[in-house]
């Protein structure tokens, strides 16, 4: 994981994002490893369904895909994604509006938390493989800014 402010360039290390309420671990990209971690993290936020997510060059319909999610949005509940494979960015915004730009990559585990601002795009890339979690089952929808 790399984490900065944006507007000053300042580093960020995960004890700054949990301040600001963004939860940030790194795992190891094993189902043995990963899966128990996952699983308490579940229990934890009342998270009820887990699936996983492509992205790729090749995925029919990426730009579309993608568009969804390039502009400013939140979602009534926690997005959480652990990485598998590739790597993505999550900007997000601080309590006081500033952006926090967050580039995850494999083993990374982020939770974006509810009805916090944030967008996200693929990195150059354009490939991740992610895990996601959902505390309801029909999953998210973006409020956008």
């Amino acid at each position: 994981m790399q984490a900065h402010d944006i507007e000053s360039g300042r580093a960020l290390n995960p004890e700054d994002l949990a301040r600001e309420g963004v939860h940030y671990q790194a795992l190891a990209v094993t189902d043995d490893a990963y899966q128990p971690a996952l699983d308490r993290l579940k229990a934890a936020g009342g998270y009820i369904t887990q699936d996983q997510v492509e992205l790729r060059p090749d995925t029919p319909g990426l730009n579309e895909i993608c568009q969804k999610f390039d502009a400013e949005h939140f979602h009534e509940e926690d997005e959480v994604r652990f990485v598998l494979e590739g790597e993505a960015i999550f900007d997000i915004r601080s309590r006081d509006d500033r952006w926090m730009r967050v580039k995850v990559e494999e083993g990374d585990l982020i939770v974006v938390p509810a009805r916090r601002y944030h967008r996200f795009e693929l990195t150059g890339t354009q490939n991740i493989r992610c895990v996601r979690l959902f505390q309801d089952e029909s999953g998210w929808v973006a409020h956008y800014r």
